[in-house]
């Protein structure tokens, strides 16, 4: 049986056991790993497709010069038509009633110019011989210049009737097609209303409608290859011709138009078409869709600093892109972005970075 002195012996032993044990420091806690790409500026040029058709050089709106009632349509959408061809005709009634009393108003005016004339020549021979008085032969001149004077604008109203009459005939200044129809046969139309859109014959153009962040600054080339959408085998080349300087209010975009070399079988006007452009590149970088988070509502990445510690950056983003996305301002080369591993990092957290990088990741390689 064991003494007194063996017990306390053996209480100081499990005293000092159970003091060793609290004095052991906890193991440290491990440190999320993460994976990261140091960043690389390169000078990265959107490929963009742009679709459009082709449309006349010259397109012009036609219009009648005086008002009326429409009795004749002539040619329809899609129709060629030659130079000085009548396309349209208005009801002349109005107008050759106005014709023919001008005409009238002349034959009175000439009346008058003869007896006038035929008065001061009486005046002319009298007056040497006294039977006449200078007051009735100043006024038998001035008489006659009035009828003249009458006689010019009665005439000039007659040439200007006669021309009006003219306009109810609707003619092409030019050959061409007609492309758009905006009145019909019975229809009552105002003077300088457009009737027909006809493009005329000459150099064709293909027209875009781009988005002015594409156009930030001037085309590095300005041949392009355009090619019929629904038939990109059938394709001929172009040169830009002309950029609109004011942006649409309706679209947002600015018009671009380029002129084509020649039209190949198949492509002709009102073809859809498709081309293809690089715009100016600039300093970028290209980043995976993993590495790219948010600060509230703004884009951020997470960085990884010299001590091994992530924080939030903001950045930019210049163009999402299938699995990745471009960042156009930011970062300006040589951070340590995390690209995997970022979904439980907070400011300030102590990070192990792995060795495998984004390309391991891409190809599938294990780590």
């Amino acid at each position: 049986m064991a003494g007194p002195g063996l017990k306390i012996a053996l209480g100081l032993s499990l005293l000092a056991l159970l003091s060793g044990c609290g004095e052991k420091t906890p193991a440290e806690k491990a440190r999320p790993r993460v994976f990261v790409q140091q960043v690389k500026l390169t000078d990265y040029a959107a490929s963009v497709t742009l679709t459009g058709d082709v449309q006349a050089r010259v397109q012009t709106e036609l219009s009648f010069r005086v008002g009326g009632k429409i009795i004749q349509r002539s040619v329809d959408v899609g129709d060629r038509v030659s130079a000085k061809q009548v396309l349209a005709r208005l009801d002349p009634k109005d107008l050759q009633t106005n014709l023919d009393s001008a005409q009238a108003q002349v034959v009175a005016e000439q009346a008058k110019v003869k007896q006038n004339a035929a008065s001061f020549m009486r005046q002319q021979k009298l007056l040497p011989k006294g039977y006449t008085s200078q007051s009735e032969y100043d006024s038998a001149q001035a008489a006659l210049r009035s009828s003249e004077s009458s006689l010019a604008a009665a005439q000039a109203q007659l040439a200007n009737a006669r021309e009006q009459l003219s306009y109810t005939a609707l003619i092409a200044e030019a050959p061409g097609v007609i492309t758009a129809r905006q009145a019909e046969v019975g229809q009552v139309v105002q003077a300088t209303v457009p009737i027909f859109s006809l493009a005329q014959d000459g150099d064709r153009d293909a027209v875009f409608n781009v988005y002015e962040s594409l156009l930030a600054g001037p085309p590095s080339d300005k041949s392009v290859v355009v090619s019929l959408l629904d038939n990109p085998a059938i394709k001929t080349t172009g040169t830009v011709r002309e950029i609109t300087p004011a942006v649409s209010e309706q679209t947002g975009t600015v018009q671009v138009k380029v002129t084509l070399d020649g039209l190949p079988p198949g492509m002709q006007l009102g073809s859809v078409v498709s081309a293809t452009a690089n715009t100016r590149g600039k300093a970028a970088v290209e980043l995976p869709w993993s590495a790219l988070t948010k600060d509230v509502s703004k884009p951020a990445v997470w960085l990884v600093d010299g001590e091994g510690k992530a924080f939030l950056h903001p950045v930019t983003v210049g163009r999402y892109l299938t699995g990745r996305v471009i960042i156009s301002g930011g970062l300006v080369g040589g951070e340590k972005v995390v690209i995997a591993g970022g979904q439980l990092l907070h400011p300030g957290m102590a990070v192990e970075i792995a060795e495998n990088t984004y390309k391991d990741l891409a190809t599938g390689a294990q780590p």
